[in-house]
């Protein structure tokens, strides 16, 4: 940061409306400060080392190389917060979840014009707020570079099945709520790619903008061994199926004869966001117990914290992130000193957590209940 506190920002934008936009918007908080901008990767590779900022916004098109490519350079050699601002066309969508992976903090979309800033005047500067407090690892960026499966893996046998929990005979009544925000779609990912395709349904709140969520439920989808789809309204909670909260609404859960299903709100935001982990969580309150499971990853603020009190209270088991393992220890950390967490774990451990939670009612009251096995 520099020597007053503020928070030091490169703007790098091949165009110079939004650069202006995006300058202007930041430069209006009183602790931070665009040092610089930069029309393309290569002026932005002289600025780093010359002004030494905090954090980046960096565009995905760009001439000479896009965003992407940068990125997976800069996480090699020096790696930093970046926040990518992106195109709602579908394949800019697509980059910009997919950079996330190669060790972005957050995704924003980018403005259209001098009269489409809307809500980025106020999710700007948060972003940029999580993202100078976020943990960079080297070793992890340099590690997220390696390429995953983008097709769902076929069926394989016992024998040769990938490590993680497996779970065998499954329950009607267990479900699964996961809440997270910044640097939470790639923890998601990490838990959902644990979870066999017999486990109970799940039910996430990411924060996210619109028409992102869709391309996150589609990567995800392809990658893991549950399917996973971004939320329609009325959709039914089924095992190994997780639903994606869709950007812009709120996600709640009503009960459906013996199950669940979904319904999608416009109302108005909560704790800065929709959807919101809160809504979730509160919307499970009237019927959850304890075969309902909470977890609250990696996020800033403490949106789902007030939430996970009210399901604890109810019986539901309640995990939250380890500090360790967060890119921002925020919503895990508000929900800890609130009482309201069963138990705290690194990354890799939830998934397994998550199904031994979930099975433990009907493990421990019956020999022919579900078992998680790891």
């Amino acid at each position: 940061m520099s020597t007053d506190g503020k928070i030091k920002v490169l703007v790098v934008d091949d165009s110079a409306i939004v650069r202006k936009l995006l300058s202007q918007t930041l430069s209006a908080e009183t602790d931070i400060e665009v040092v610089g901008v930069a029309p393309d990767p290569f002026v932005a590779r002289d600025k780093i080392l010359s002004l030494n900022p905090d954090v980046l916004t960096l565009d995905i098109e760009m001439p000479r190389m896009d965003g992407l490519t940068f990125l997976k350079k800069l996480m090699q050699c020096r790696p930093m917060p970046v926040v990518m601002i992106s195109s709602l066309a579908q394949s800019s969508s697509r980059a910009a979840l997919e950079a996330m992976q190669y060790g972005a903090v957050e995704v924003l979309a980018k403005p259209g014009g001098p009269y489409s800033v809307g809500d980025l005047k106020e999710a700007l500067p948060r972003t940029i707020r999580a993202a100078a407090r976020a943990r960079i690892s080297a070793a992890k960026a340099a590690s997220s570079l390696i390429s995953t499966p983008t097709a769902r893996p076929s069926p394989a046998p016992v024998t040769t099945a990938p490590a993680g929990p497996r779970m065998l005979a499954t329950r009607s009544d267990a479900v699964i709520l996961i809440g997270a925000s910044t640097g939470g779609t790639e923890a998601i990912r990490e838990v959902l790619v644990e979870l066999p395709p017999e486990c109970p349904p799940v039910v996430i709140v990411q924060h996210i903008p619109a028409v992102f969520s869709r391309a996150f439920a589609d990567r995800l989808d392809a990658i893991c061994r549950i399917r996973v789809k971004e939320a329609a309204n009325g959709d039914r909670l089924e095992r190994g199926l997780a639903l994606v909260a869709p950007g812009n609404f709120h996600l709640l859960l009503r009960r459906a004869g013996e199950g669940y299903r979904v319904d999608l709100g416009d109302g108005p935001l909560v704790c800065y966001q929709r959807p919101s982990v809160d809504v979730l969580f509160q919307s499970a309150m009237e019927f959850a117990g304890p075969d309902f499971v909470a977890a609250i990853l990696t996020g800033m603020g403490s949106d789902g914290a007030a939430g996970m009190v009210e399901l604890k209270r109810k019986g539901c088991h309640t995990i939250a992130q380890d500090e360790a393992s967060c890119v921002v220890f925020g919503m895990p950390r508000e929900a800890i000193r609130l009482g309201a967490v069963d138990q705290v774990l690194p990354l890799h451990r939830i998934a397994g957590a998550l199904l031994n939670m979930a099975s433990r009612q009907t493990a421990d009251a019956s020999p022919n209940g579900w078992l998680a096995l790891r």
